[in-house]
């Protein structure tokens, strides 16, 4: 191999290069071919392509040079993107007709094209047309018309011929860069000015309609877009099912036990030595002739004093038995009291809204307590915090039929008395679920479960089997909650929408 030749594909290969490197590769489509050539013609090289291919391939007289290849079994239309590549050159299709030229050719070209083709705007004259909205907002299509928000550009031929496109692009749908074809579209708030620099546009919002003047090919465009957007859009009624579960247990065991009585002569005995005879006063214990049958007893006094507590507001049951010996001179009493209490409860909660796809909807209900707030200046206001039911969504019909729901969704309820005010005890949910047209989907859940034993007891006489329950006090509490959130949304079409 010549020096040169050796020279000429190094420089090809350091063309093709930079095309692996590229994140994004251009995908090419055509018929393998293979070509090995030594300094052959660019315009030869040209030709065998169009041969190929049996395409028309138009050269300029500009392409020349020579080239070494030694290709097999490429994509033609690689091929031509390698040569291309190599020799500095722009591709252009426009049905089976392919130009090559150098790239400050064709951009010049494309250049005195676009200059032309605004210069015959300018001088075309202008036109009024009235559009009558019927879904949209005609000030919501003026923002976009003038490129108030970021719209898809309507795309505009250009190029050579009027449809060329790069070559490397996607094979054989050849494209021009929008860059290249926007005629007139200047960037104005963020987005594209779809009218041209002479254009303006008018709405009148008490009748919805949109007044366009502007050259006939973008006052087109306009009714094009208005045509693809002024379109009903589908409603979606979706519905929350909160479903909250209580189920909770207690049992409480208790007992009171006391006595009193006349141990000798000069000696009373009991829980409250100083009182053991109502409306006695002190010398009646002294008396050396005790009988408690003729006195009024006080058994307010125990020795054992472990009463059943109260439950859920109720007080225990009781079961009381007194004894005493045949002289009325000892006295035992004995009070056992017991409750068990068992309950369920179950809240439902079903908001439901209906919204437009992608518009989002918010439905609360609940109360609003007040708060004192301290300002900057030391005095105190008056504010507000909600304790409610709300549910905020936002849905996207998909192409399929399904509905995407972007989701929040909340349960507050007034809790504790705290020296700050009221507590709100919190129940939320955050989410983005796909569910189909009228399907039902649970989308969370809390699950509480508490237990709790209690045992109050004398020490040592509690431990004795079975008479220890003589001398204590037992408490057992079970509480169990489940919270469930079931998502149900459904598409309604117009007629339903109307009645």
């Amino acid at each position: 191999m010549k020096p040169l030749s050796l020279v000429r594909l190094l420089l090809c290969w350091v063309w093709v290069l930079p095309l692996h490197g590229q994140e994004v590769k251009p995908v090419f489509s055509g018929a393998p071919m293979s070509m090995n050539f030594q300094n052959i013609e660019v315009r030869t090289a040209l030709q065998i392509v169009a041969d190929f291919t049996g395409l028309n391939v138009i050269t300029s007289d500009s392409v020349t040079g020579a080239l070494t290849l030694k290709l097999h079994k490429v994509p033609w239309d690689q091929v031509l993107d390698i040569m291309a590549q190599a020799k500095g050159l722009s591709v252009r299709r426009q049905g089976n007709v392919i130009w090559v030229a150098p790239r400050a050719e064709v951009a010049a070209r494309e250049k005195l094209e676009y200059e032309s083709k605004l210069a015959a705007q300018n001088l075309e004259s202008m036109q009024t047309r009235g559009f009558a909205l019927n879904y949209a907002k005609a000030v919501d299509v003026l923002t976009q018309i003038q490129g108030g928000s970021v719209l898809p550009a309507i795309p505009v031929a250009g190029g050579y011929g009027g449809g060329y496109g790069s070559l490397g692009n996607a094979g054989l749908g050849y494209s021009a860069p929008p860059s290249t074809v926007s005629l007139g579209l200047s960037p104005m708030g963020g987005g594209a000015r779809m009218l041209s620099t002479r254009g303006s546009a008018m709405a009148e919002p008490r009748t919805n309609q949109l007044f366009v003047t502007d050259i006939a090919e973008r006052i087109d465009q306009v009714a094009q877009m208005i045509a693809k957007i002024d379109i009903p859009l589908r409603q979606v009624m979706i519905e929350a099912r909160i479903v909250q579960a209580s189920d909770t247990f207690g049992q409480t065991l208790g007992v009171r036990l006391g006595g009193m009585g006349q141990g000798g002569a000069q000696t009373v005995w009991g829980p409250t030595n100083t009182n053991v005879i109502t409306n006695a006063n002190p010398t009646a214990q002294q008396a050396t002739s005790f009988n408690i049958a003729n006195k009024a007893l006080d058994t307010s006094g125990s020795f054992v004093n472990l009463p059943a507590a109260s439950l859920n507001g109720f007080a225990s049951a009781s079961f009381a038995v007194s004894i005493f010996n045949s002289a009325k001179n000892r006295f035992l009493n004995l009070e056992l009291s017991a409750l068990e209490a068992d309950g369920k409860g179950k809240v439902v909660s079903s908001p439901r809204v209906v919204t437009a796809d992608q518009a989002k909807a918010v439905i609360e209900q609940g109360t609003e307590l007040p708060y004192q707030v301290a300002a900057a200046s030391g005095a105190s206001t008056l504010a507000f915090r909600k304790a409610n039911l709300k549910l905020e969504v936002t849905p996207q019909i998909t192409p399929e039929g399904g509905i995407v729901l972007d989701l929040d969704i909340s349960k507050d309820n007034v809790g504790q008395t705290t020296p700050a005010g009221f507590a709100i005890d919190t129940k939320h949910v955050k989410t983005q679920v796909l569910v189909e047209n009228g399907g039902t989907v649970m989308i969370g859940g809390i699950y509480e479960t508490s237990e709790q034993e209690d045992e109050y007891k004398v020490p040592l006489l509690g431990d004795i089997p079975v008479l220890g329950y003589l001398f204590k006090n037992r408490r057992i509490a079970q509480a169990k909650q489940e919270l469930l959130v079931f998502i149900t949304p459904k598409m309604l079409d117009h007629s339903a929408v109307a009645r």
